[in-house]
């Protein structure tokens, strides 16, 4: 069973163009995107909401990791 997308808030959205990050985030798989959202709005308290929105930020600007996992993109045209 698929969960459904979720709607990315505006102040994630606002970290993304501010950082310069929303391609980055554009590019990585649906599941990752759905799950940072709900990770992030899951936070109770807005220092925890904010530890998250940094978390997923350092990750996307590295390129690799995916929620504190080891994660790094395919590469197109890369011949294994």
């Amino acid at each position: 069973m698929m969960r459904p997308r979720e709607i990315m808030p505006q102040f994630v959205e606002d970290a993304l163009q501010r950082e310069g990050l929303r391609a980055a985030y554009d590019a990585r798989p649906p599941y990752q995107r759905n799950d940072w959202l709900i990770w992030i709005k899951s936070a109770k308290r807005p220092v925890t909401r904010e530890k998250r929105l940094k978390s997923m930020l350092a990750e996307l600007r590295a390129g690799q990791g995916y929620m504190g996992m080891a994660w790094q993109p395919r590469h197109q045209g890369k011949s294994d």
